[in-house]
């Protein structure tokens, strides 16, 4: 299975180059030239940037569209500039490309076409897709979309063969076909994204043994916590996400090629050998075709997207002077146009902002679904629009976004002498002491109202509980002995968790040690 994280499996998805620049001069006027190192895209587009409407009426004759038998007169500019994809879906040209191989091989077994018909189909593919890798290929926008500019272009180059290309094939069940593979090209990128995340967590753990931190709940002081226990919940919240992209990649590993328009064919196509082929579970069983699978995915990128934004919050605040927990390197950071001193977390501040993105992309789909009678609909275009419509962007912000996650959990240092300090305030032990009491014999209830009081004690005294003598603490119940200071203290207090899955020393060992062993981190070189 060709895997997205390659550097030709979908192109469109890095960062535009930094050395982009136009050219007009030497190309037909209604041409584009995208150059950049050693490449070169023509993107033809309806319009240059100088064009005026006499320009547009001024246009060549234009090719006759594929599917124009039934048509007298060609659409207006405006409707091309309207309707064409291909600026943004020859994205799909690979997905597109494999799709058609399959269908060839497929037509071919089944006696639809010829052997030798088959083998030029293939070696003609193989040839286009050589000139899109290698930027000599020429993109059109009167052929609409990559795969109107990909069959045009095979008929281009071999002639009659080509033509019988579509045979028993739509281009709804083409496009649908092309967008599965891409999707799932793209949750096994996203997936391995999150590995890398939770392996630079993990290591972060490591790095800061026993350092206890204050545990926040309404951003008030709680609990002690082990720092271990707290980035391995972010750790525990990313298997989840993974887990939900490889449910829906699962879904929607079933093919609907050969479903055609809507209602299949009459022909004696194998669904699956084209299905088996392209790496799909099985065909689809019912040939009406959904994008749930799309809603899903990106549901599954937005909930991956909210976590990533807490984690954000989580450093913004432990960098502030206010908290003082961590510092990030020179390398993840940034500074004031205005302010000499300042140095920002501008990385994590970004991700919590992209978060908002990757959620609308969501709420674009869902919106764009919910009037839409069964079947394709032209509306479903949207979906493709790199950029600036939902699926490509959320996938391409869900990767930098878990990218920079990544690289900043590479960068920071946990300054341990200042969280010390920090660590008395907020009588992070009072609900061990309550624990205490329970194990004395009395009711938690009465037990959280002893040592509310005991704060308050503490509170008249500006001391800390474990500051209170016992005849203090006596004075507030006799229960009380010289054992009780065995639980007071952030240090004391974290011993003493002992549940699975809690804050304990021992508990946090185990919770790290599977994740060590799931991840496959090698930790021979920290001994």
């Amino acid at each position: 299975m060709e895997s997205l994280a390659s550097s030709s499996a979908i192109p469109l998805l890095s960062q535009p180059p930094s050395g982009l620049s136009i050219n007009t001069t030497t190309k037909p006027r209604n041409s584009v030239s995208f150059k950049h190192t050693s490449q070169q895209v023509w993107c033809t587009s309806s319009s240059t940037m100088n064009t005026t409407p006499s320009d547009l009426s001024a246009k060549t004759t234009k090719e006759e569209k594929l599917w124009g038998g039934r048509f007298e007169e060609s659409v207006t500019d405006a409707v091309e500039r309207f309707t064409e994809s291909i600026s943004f879906d020859k994205a799909l040209y690979k997905q597109d490309i494999r799709g058609s191989r399959a269908h060839a091989s497929m037509l071919a077994r089944q006696g639809l076409i010829s052997v030798s018909d088959k083998d030029s189909i293939l070696r003609g593919l193989d040839e286009i897709e050589r000139r899109i890798e290698d930027g000599e290929f020429v993109w059109r926008t009167d052929r609409e979309d990559v795969h109107m500019n990909i069959e045009a272009a095979l008929t281009d180059l071999i002639g009659e063969p080509a033509k019988k290309l579509h045979t028993a094939r739509s281009r709804n069940d083409q496009v649908l076909t092309d967008f599965r593979l891409w999707c799932r090209d793209a949750i096994d990128n996203i997936v391995a994204h999150i590995k890398h995340l939770q392996v630079a967590l993990v290591a972060l753990a490591t790095k800061n043994e026993n350092l206890i931190v204050p545990g926040y709940t309404h951003l008030q002081r709680a609990q002690p916590v082990l720092l271990q226990h707290l980035l391995l919940a972010f750790v525990e919240q990313l298997d989840r996400d993974a887990g939900r992209l490889l449910d829906c990649r699962e879904r929607l590993n079933f093919c609907p090629l050969g479903a055609c328009a809507l209602a299949g064919t009459g022909l004696p196509i194998d669904r699956f050998m084209t299905s088996a082929d392209l790496g799909f579970t099985a065909p689809m069983r019912n040939s009406f075709s959904d994008r749930d699978f799309v809603l899903e995915f990106l549901s599954a990128n937005s909930i991956t997207a909210i976590h990533l934004s807490r984690l954000g919050e989580e450093w913004v605040l432990w960098a502030s002077e206010e908290f003082g927990f961590l510092t990030p390197s020179d390398a993840v950071s940034t500074g004031s146009s205005i302010m000499p001193q300042k140095k920002n977390p501008d990385p994590m501040e970004l991700v919590r902002g992209k978060s908002a993105r990757v959620v609308g992309d969501l709420v674009t789909l869902l919106v764009l679904c919910k009037g839409l009678p069964l079947a394709y609909n032209r509306d479903l275009q949207l979906f493709w629009r790199e950029d600036k419509e939902p699926v490509f962007d959320s996938t391409k912000t869900i990767l930098g976004m878990l990218e920079v996650c990544a690289e900043f959990a590479q960068n920071i240092t946990f300054n341990h002498e200042k969280i010390k300090k920090a660590l008395p305030a907020g009588y992070l032990d009072a609900t061990t002491l309550a624990d205490y009491l329970v194990k004395k014999g009395i009711p938690f209830r009465t037990s959280h109202d002893i040592v509310g009081k005991s704060v308050a004690l503490c509170v008249s005294k500006n001391c800390q509980l474990q500051d209170l003598n016992l005849e203090e603490l006596r004075s507030l119940n006799p229960v009380f002995d010289e054992d009780v200071y065995e639980f007071l203290g952030v240090e004391n207090a974290v011993k003493k968790f002992c549940s699975y899955g809690s804050t304990g020393s021992e508990c946090v060992a185990e919770q790290l040690d599977l994740w060590i062993t799931k991840l496959q981190i090698n930790t021979a070189g920290d001994k």
